[in-house]
Parts: structure tokens; sequence; C-alpha cells
């Protein structure tokens, strides 16, 4: 919860932990005028897009981990345990919300066990 020092037009243009000189006023964290400031606040012009980019970015970089672990180029356990955490409660998370997700095939793992092309024969030979 900060201290803030407006200009003028009445704008934040500073934080401070504890009162100063011009900073009289105390805002909640999660008050407008601070969120504006620190980039989160609906005045922020953007900054919806750019934290959507974050979390596809995080995405994009749980998938390259995935992948190197997969590959063998590195093991989960190379990572600093608070990495380590956060990946697999990443991982849990979204497993729990995929849960309940609408699976069109079931559980298969290819196509070939819902489509039956028994009625076909033997074409191939």
């Amino acid at each position: 919860m900060p201290y803030v020092r407006r200009n003028p037009q009445g704008e934040v243009v500073s934080l401070h932990r504890h009162a100063e000189a011009g900073t009289s006023e105390f805002l909640s964290d999660d008050h407008a005028d601070v969120r504006a400031f620190l980039g989160g606040g609906p005045s922020s012009g953007g900054s919806e897009g750019f934290a959507r980019l974050d979390a596809d970015f995080v995405r994009v970089l749980e998938d390259v981990i995935d992948t190197l672990v997969a590959k063998n180029l590195i093991n989960i356990t190379d990572l600093p345990p608070e990495a380590q955490a956060k990946l697999f409660s990443r991982k849990s998370f979204r497993e729990r919300s995929t849960q309940h997700s609408l699976r069109l095939f079931g559980d298969t793992v290819g196509f070939g066990n819902v489509i039956d092309d028994t009625q076909f024969g033997d074409t191939l030979g």
C-alpha cells in the first residue's frame, strides 16, 4: 500500500513506502491509479495485450522445457527447485482444468480407434 505523489494534473508520478513531503495520500495496492501507474490498470492503454503476450510466452517456455526434457537434453532436476515447483504446479493446474473440457474423440490416442475401416477389407494387397 503506497503513498503517492501526484503532478498538478492529478496523475500519479511516483509511489513511496513511507510518507514523504508531497506524499500524504495513501492508496491501496489495487487502486485504479496505482495499477495504471504500474502498467496494470485500464488507463495503461494496451497493458492487457502485453499481459496476454506474457502469458502466451510463458506457455511457449513451458513447452520448450517439456521438449528438452522429452529429448533428454536436460533433466527436470537440472532446474532450480523453485522452477520445478512452478512447472509442476502449472502442469497440474492445466490437467485439472482440462479434465472437464469437451472431448470429441474420448480418450483415444489417434483416429484409428474412431474410424472403423474394417468394412473396406484388405485394399492394399
